[in-house]
């Protein structure tokens, strides 16, 4: 499993080109004579950890979304609660629903035997998220590399700029240009929530109240709403999982585009490109219709979210433990 892991990051991967100008001081051959093993040996447990458990891949392409959202791609939501840092585990977006700590642990022991304090979990975060995406059978990407990691964390940050499921279009789409990241981005990235889960809580009031009227979400097709409500009740069962992508939810594909056609994205913020706007619904469906555009998109915008506000040069350090900064 671990070699397909690595055969399959290798055949998917983009030329470097034009095509993926890379920002900052990040460069794709940064760890070539440092650590010229760290990418096999990120691969290599990814492939292992989906292999154990599919709904992995999902949740550590989710965590470098929610890191990059927050202070730039610094590893910010790896640290846990010290008497210097208040973890942005605890946040809205992220308790009881961010994993996979576990899994980046894995990788960063494995990384520091191989090459201590060399290789950031800043960049280990891009690279499980870069692989994550391949062996669900998703676009390859040539990953920048060479941020370090932050000092510090931002529950606030964390509760304020990641997008949240019921957030207004022009609310996501201005969390998204904070960022530097334009509407083609937005609808790309979300892309992603072709693979993985959602709870109860997060849509329940697109079943039951969602405009505060006591009546469902009329963009909600009304069958897929019958299906949902027994097992997301009007009170309960809030972490109860359900699949973002219901046909295909294991594999990294544009189904996702295809269900919003049909009125059965899952969140309010996955159907609202549909129904927000004559742009973001014209790229909704050109991705639906090609998945080859969707792919290469996506991939452009994983490198471009990467590059948010790295850590570079001097500034913070390279953890040899991802969950507290060095000095604790």
């Amino acid at each position: 499993m671990a070699m397909f892991a690595v055969a399959l990051v290798a055949s998917l991967l983009f030329s470097v080109s034009s095509a993926f100008p890379w920002g900052g001081q990040l460069d794709p051959h940064f760890y070539d004579h440092s650590c010229p093993q760290a990418q096999q040996i990120v691969a290599s447990i990814v492939g292992k950890a989906h292999y154990r458990e599919p709904r992995m891949a999902a949740s550590l392409l989710r965590l470098h979304f929610h890191d990059c959202f927050v202070k730039g791609c610094d590893a910010s939501i790896l640290l846990d609660s010290s008497a210097s840092v208040t973890s942005e585990k605890r946040s809205i977006p992220n308790k009881d629903s961010a994993r996979g700590f576990e899994v980046v642990d894995e990788i960063k022991a494995a990384l520091e035997a191989a090459c201590p304090r060399t290789v950031s979990c800043a960049d280990v975060l891009a690279l499980a998220a870069r692989d994550s995406t391949v062996v669900t059978g998703g676009p390859g990407w040539i990953v920048p590399l060479g941020r370090r990691d932050s000092l510090g964390a931002s529950i606030q940050g964390s509760n304020n700029d990641i997008p949240a499921p019921n957030n207004t279009l022009p609310t996501i789409i201005t969390k998204f240009k904070l960022q530097g990241l334009d509407i083609v981005d937005l609808v790309a990235l979300l892309g992603s929530h072709t693979i993985g889960n959602a709870r109860c809580t997060s849509f329940r009031q697109r079943l039951y109240n969602q405009t505060g009227n006591g009546l469902p979400d009329f963009t909600l097709d009304p069958a897929a709403a019958a299906i949902l409500r027994p097992g997301c009740p009007r009170s309960g069962g809030d972490q109860n999982l359900f699949f973002l992508d219901h046909v295909t939810p294991f594999k990294f594909d544009n189904q996702y585009y295809k269900n919003l056609l049909l009125r059965q994205g899952l969140l309010s913020y996955d159907e609202v490109l549909l129904t927000g706007s004559p742009a973001t619904a014209g790229l909704v469906k050109l991705y639906a219709s090609n998945q080859a555009i969707f792919f290469q998109h996506f991939a452009r915008s994983m490198v471009k979210m990467g590059n948010v506000s790295p850590l570079t040069g001097g500034k913070g350090e390279i953890r040899s433990n991802c969950r507290r900064v060095n000095r604790n």
